[in-house]
């Protein structure tokens, strides 16, 4: 592995748990840097979350379906805003366990970078299309974005990373025992130990996810009228919330209380994982970084009852919300955008932009991969965009 090259010793993070991640012991890159004062004192990790930060992937977040697909309304969650928040709450709880907020961030801001358009329902469409080919998963192709597709530096291919970064987004999840052929090219190229489990940031990074969706989804539910008050008050969890909130305020309009409610309950779930984490690590008696990848489980995670409470709030939403009729209009539409331009750039690459036809393979599967990384990359009114012009008109639900 690359080494540390390149790298400012001097920004010393603050003081760090035994077991989290410090910039001074990275495994490096998997392409070597040369040393330059014009980069400031920034450390390894600190570096990552500013390319990051200042990728075309990145940007691109800002028009990709969260919940509702290509959104009109202006105050709704779309990707970008959703990866800030998430890092808002990773760097809270990184921070009240002595881990390293930098590399929280970083991971926790790119962690839904490889989504195509659509979300789901673009992946669905695109794992369809690939069936041949390998596939498509939008975690794998997280990792593919940013180390060759997103290329804004002359020296390398990619952001190029640090292993941590990469690692972390590679497997925040959970150990990866049979990747997809994205994910297996990478680690193939950098090796990432991708049945061990990850570092304790990676970890915090995925349910801080999971806090974020869980809660800001309810808002824009409601916000959206697809859900009411009355339906979220069946779930046990929300209603505990509501009671709490109604008490510190029951002269405000029941309106103006969903904002507080949600404020609450991220409040209670990062209470509740910063415990129980405190609890695991404990129990484990880690004292070092390699000691949470050899533990053998998530030594972060709620506690046992947030964790039933929070699966029936997400059996909830997935029944209310994410399968509600319109919903599901929304996504057969776009899976249709999705299908017809993979088809339509397999059936005459001319019509791909120069910079993605000329670079186009003679021979499958990296042909078909090739023109998914295309349309993978595409923002939501791109694709619709996109798709009237080289496949024809189509009729948007409602939603959309």
């Amino acid at each position: 592995m690359a080494g540390r090259v390149g790298e400012w010793a001097g920004a010393a993070p603050r003081n760090l748990a035994p077991w989290a991640s410090h910039p001074d012991a990275s495994k490096g890159r998997r392409h070597e840097e040369q040393n330059t004062t014009a980069r400031g004192p920034r450390d390894a990790f600190q570096r990552d979350r500013d390319r990051i930060i200042h990728s075309i992937s990145f940007r691109r977040l800002r028009h990709k379906t969260q919940v509702f697909l290509a959104p009109d309304g202006d105050h709704f969650r779309v990707r970008l805003t959703h990866s800030l928040e998430v890092a808002q709450i990773g760097r809270t709880v990184a921070r009240a366990l002595s881990l390293n907020e930098d590399l929280t961030e970083a991971l926790c801001l790119a962690h839904d970078i490889g989504h195509p358009p659509f979300g789901h329902a673009g992946e669905e469409a695109l794992e369809d299309a690939l069936r041949g080919a390998g596939g498509f998963d939008h975690n794998g192709h997280t990792l593919r974005a940013l180390t060759r597709l997103d290329c804004p530096y002359p020296m390398w291919p990619g952001l190029n990373l640090s292993w941590e970064t990469l690692e972390g987004l590679a497997k925040h999840n959970g150990p990866v025992f049979e990747p997809g052929w994205a994910l297996a090219a990478e680690d193939a190229d950098f090796p990432l130990d991708l049945t061990a489990h990850s570092s304790l940031e990676a970890q915090v990074a995925a349910i801080a996810d999971d806090i974020a969706y869980d809660n800001h989804d309810i808002d824009d539910g409601i916000r959206a009228e697809l859900l009411t008050h009355d339906q979220v008050m069946a779930v046990p969890l929300i209603a505990r919330g509501w009671d709490q909130v109604r008490a510190r305020f029951p002269d405000i309009a029941s309106e103006r209380l969903v904002g507080e409610l949600v404020r609450s309950q991220i409040g209670a779930m990062v209470n509740d994982l910063i415990e129980e984490t405190r609890a695991r690590l404990a129990d484990a008696k880690v004292e070092c970084a390699d000691d949470i990848r050899g533990a053998g489980r998530c030594l972060s995670g709620f506690s046992e009852e947030m964790r039933d409470a929070e699966r029936e709030l997400k059996r909830f939403m997935y029944a209310n919300l994410y399968r509600h009729p319109r919903q599901l209009a929304a996504a057969d539409a776009a899976r249709v955008v999705v299908a017809g331009l993979f088809a339509a750039y397999a059936t005459d690459p001319a019509t791909m932009p120069p910079e993605w036809r000329d670079r186009l393979p003679d021979s499958e599967p990296d042909r078909s991969r090739h023109i998914a990384d295309f349309i993978a990359g595409m923002t939501d009114r791109y694709a619709v965009s996109r798709y009237r012009e080289v496949v024809g008109e189509i009729e948007l639900p409602e939603g959309f």
